[in-house]
């Protein structure tokens, strides 16, 4: 009786030669590349703008809040794409099931924007207020 395993050697002789050609791509750039030390050579620079402060910028919890959302409806496009390729095979049942999907998606943005978990900038008229009394403390001076 003969084995229906797969033989294991091409995977073996695959991450042997990846791993070779990642060695001699590192070793090449370090025996080719350029080696000096100037005193601009250690300094920060980022797309012609020269570097002035510390990188350690706080951001705010409401930041990463934008950031959890949008993961959370990008995945909805993972699903809702993979559903669309499916979407013969799955029948009625397929789609009832996806319209349910969206409309508890769409019953979180609401709920979201509600209780204001999607403004991330100042209100206006909050803004308006703030320059007024700042104005008003400026004149008095």
């Amino acid at each position: 009786m003969q084995s229906a395993s797969t033989p294991l050697w091409p995977l073996v002789l695959y991450t042997i030669a990846v791993i070779a050609l990642v060695a001699i791509m590192i070793g090449l750039s370090y025996l080719l590349g350029q080696r000096h030390k100037e005193r601009a050579t250690g300094e920060y620079y980022e797309s012609g703008i020269v570097h002035t402060g510390t990188s350690q910028i706080r951001f705010t919890a409401h930041y990463y809040l934008i950031a959890l959302f949008f993961i959370i409806f990008d995945l909805e496009a993972a699903f809702i794409i993979s559903w669309a390729i499916a979407f013969k095979n799955l029948g009625w049942a397929g789609f009832i099931g996806i319209s349910i999907f969206i409309g508890i998606l769409l019953i979180v943005l609401i709920y979201e924007w509600r209780i204001g978990a999607l403004n991330y900038a100042p209100n206006g008229k909050e803004i308006l207020k703030r320059m007024k009394s700042l104005n008003k403390v400026n004149h008095k001076s």
